[in-house]
Order: structure tokens, then C-alpha cells, then sequence
């Protein structure tokens, strides 16, 4: 999970309210030198199938909100991937992890917004999100933005918790909904909202939904750009 700019105001009337930047970016300072060792083992099983889904897309990877930069570890040495963050407490210890480790594919590690990407159009075979787009004041730029840079036939791939439409699940993700929405995750945002963002476009199609261990609490979605 990375930092995206937030304004705290509701996400384009979708019912759900965003943190705002200074709130996060003080949230991630202090999450930062505890935050592997907390969420490593959580988000393992969604950082390996992301990593998985982006190799079968091309060798040059985009990696948004690349938090501390575990998923780079999950990378081959033939690979060329990119990694932002808004978050510098973050990025420094991925930066850490690509000195000490001597991660060779990773190209570069920048502290950048998600929703302004400063890369030119087409530049990479797919854009990795994990555990971001439910923090971005608005996921829908974010996404016109992830699709700019990518080439066609490339992926968006998320990883992230989406709601559940109704059921058991439904009713569990609202008992914890206060619990989880520290963190930016939040069931008010479903996976009919990324369809509808590739409906209005008209260039992207959803090509997969993955349930994710522990129990499909996250999952991996792949948005595919049209050749």
C-alpha cells in the first residue's frame, strides 16, 4: 500500500470520503519503519499474483504507490519497473532495498502522485496499483492517468479491497468498515466502479478478478487496454 494525494472531500459523489495529503502523508512517516513488518505477510499472496499478472503483460512495469517497495523483490533481474510513491518516508526504505539487495531491474524509485504521472504516453507494458485506488481523491484520473502511460494491449492490475455487492460478506465488511477505513480501505468502493470507468471510456475491458488470500478480502482486478 502507497500514498496518493487526498483532499478529504467525497470521491466524485461514490459515497466515500478520502483522507487528506498532510493527514497521510504523517500517517505513512510514522507507519513506515514498522509498516513491512506488519503487512508483509497480509499482502504477500496479492503482491505475488500482481507481479505475475504484470510479467505476462511485458517486461517494463510501472509500480504506483510502491509503499516500501516489497513487490520490487518479487520482480526477475530482466525486468525494467519504475516505482512511486508520494510518500518519501516511504521510498526511502525502498531505495534501501534496492541498494542493499541489489535490485538491478529496479530503473527508478520516484516520490510522484498517482493522479499526475510524469512519464510520456505509452511508455509501459502494464501499471500496478496495490492497495492505493481507495485513497486517491480521484480514482477515476488516476485511472485516465495509468492508462495514458500505458501501450496499448497493456494491464492496469489492481490489488485492493473491493466491496461486496451483498450477502454475509456485505454485512461483515460494514461491522468492520470504521476499523478498515484508517488504513483507506473502504467496501463503499466496488468493482462495478471500475467497470463503469472502462464503459465511459470505451478503450479498456475487465479481464479478470482473482480472489485473494486470506479469504478474498483483496483482490487482483486486470483492466485491459484495447490494441
Amino acid at each position: 500500500m502507497g500514498a496518493t494525494s487526498g483532499n478529504g472531500d467525497d470521491a466524485s459523489g461514490h459515497g466515500f470520503s478520502q483522507p487528506d495529503t498532510s493527514s497521510m502523508k504523517k500517517a505513512y512517516a510514522r507507519w513506515a519503519p514498522v509498516y513491512d513488518l506488519t503487512y508483509r505477510r497480509l499482502t504477500a499472496p496479492g503482491r505475488r499474483a500482481a507481479v505475475e499478472a504484470g510479467l505476462a503483460c511485458g517486461r517494463t512495469i510501472l509500480e504506483v504507490g510502491a509503499g516500501t517497495g516489497m513487490s520490487l523483490e518479487e520482480y526477475p533481474s530482466d525486468c525494467s519497473v519504475i516505482a512511486t510513491d508520494l510518500s518519501e518516508d516511504m521510498l526511502k526504505l525502498a531505495m534501501r532495498k534496492v541498494r542493499e539487495q541489489g535490485l538491478g531491474h529496479v530503473k527508478g524509485v520516484v516520490v510522484m502522485d498517482g493522479c499526475h504521472l510524469g512519464f510520456p504516453d505509452g511508455a509501459f507494458d502494464a501499471v500496478s496499483a496495490q492497495m492505493m485506488i481507495t485513497l486517491v481523491p480521484d480514482p477515476e484520473g488516476a485511472l485516465d492517468e495509468f492508462a495514458r502511460v500505458l501501450r496499448p494491449g497493456g494491464e492496469i492490475i489492481l490489488v485492493n479491497h473491493f466491496g461486496a455487492d451483498g450477502g454475509l460478506q456485505a454485512r461483515l465488511e460494514e461491522a468492520v468498515a470504521p476499523l478498515v477505513s484508517k488504513v483507506g480501505w473502504s467496501s463503499a468502493f466496488k468493482i462495478a466502479r471500475l467497470d463503469a470507468w472502462a464503459r465511459q471510456r470505451g478503450d479498456f475491458t475487465r479481464v479478470g478478478v482473482q480472489p485473494l488470500n486470506p479469504f478474498g478480502f483483496f483482490k487482483l482486478v486486470r483492466l485491459r487496454k484495447a490494441g
